[in-house]
């Protein structure tokens, strides 16, 4: 598999060359991928005609649909790169869809990424920009509602939170409490979970060996989303979990672009004595972390 890398003497990231864009690595200089690699999918890398998870992350389309979402990103990429961003293009889809994720560095870890969806076909195409982010196993993911309230004093309802037909609000892996929904990734479970919520201030974090992954976006307010009005997903088996983002639906005429922004960045925390509101609140307090 080969790679191009970005790095700033604190963080390093990898993109794949032989297919995507994918970003197959992100972690501290030599220190470990906090992303999921999965070996046998990376070699010999790229041409193969059905859609491979392969891990790390990735730009899809929602709402979810076969065979459109699972187009495989299977041939090289286009890099482009200046002093410290990147960008990766992939070819233009059959659907007609061009997908391309630029990077930049500003320091300390931290990232913005640009994900870019581009009508080049010949018909009107409904998409949401869908970013997914595969972790390394054996973590925990986190998110968070948007601010609590008091009854009387707040009446109106805040958000949705989603559910899927396989969502399971008894599964040992999840946490609930009053400010955050918390999912473990646990190799020896191996049933799916998922959960989706809205959160103008959308966030979701993955920690894991005393290292905490933050990724974040800034919902529309008023704007039309998929899967029932969610900006974030978390999506968990005995592989992987799954930090998701979503931009708002949008219909692409033909020569039309979009573009999904995230935050990414890293820190040093150790590890979380317990789940629960006052102990998640300083942990990312603590790593400077705002939700």
């Amino acid at each position: 598999m080969r790679v191009e890398r970005l790095a700033d003497g604190v963080a390093e990231l990898d993109v794949t060359l032989d297919f995507g864009p994918r970003i197959i690595r992100y972690g501290f200089a030599g220190g470990q991928n906090l992303m999921l690699a999965i070996p046998e999918e990376l070699a010999p890398g790229g041409g193969e005609a059905e859609f491979r998870c392969r891990g790390g992350h990735r730009l899809w389309v929602a709402p979810e649909l076969v065979p459109g979402t699972y187009f495989p990103d299977n041939a090289p990429v286009a890099i482009e790169r200046g002093g410290n961003w990147l960008a990766a293009s992939a070819p233009v889809e059959a659907g007609g869809l061009r997908k391309r994720i630029h990077i930049a560095m500003h320091g300390e870890g931290r990232l913005r990424l640009a994900h870019r969806l581009e009508n080049q076909g010949q018909w009107p195409v409904e998409v949401s920009i869908w970013a997914l982010t595969m972790m390394a196993p054996g973590g925990l993911g986190l998110t968070g509602f948007p601010p609590r309230g008091t009854h009387p004093e707040q009446l109106a309802p805040t958000n949705p939170l989603i559910m899927w037909a396989f969502s399971d609000f008894t599964d040992e892996r999840l946490r609930l409490t009053r400010q955050y929904l918390t999912l473990r990734q646990d190799p020896s479970i191996t049933r799916p979970n998922k959960f989706g919520l809205w959160n103008q201030n959308t966030w979701g974090a993955y920690l894991l060996n005393g290292e905490l992954f933050v990724k974040r976006t800034r919902a529309v307010a008023g704007a039309r989303y998929p899967d029932f009005g969610a900006s974030f997903e978390m999506w968990v088996n005995g592989g992987t979990l799954e930090l998701e983002t979503l931009s708002p639906l949008r219909t692409l005429m033909p020569g039309e672009g979009m573009e999904h922004v995230e935050e990414w960045s890293l820190h040093r925390t150790g590890a979380l004595e317990r789940v629960s509101d006052d102990a998640i609140g300083p942990l990312l307090r603590a790593a400077g972390v705002t939700v």
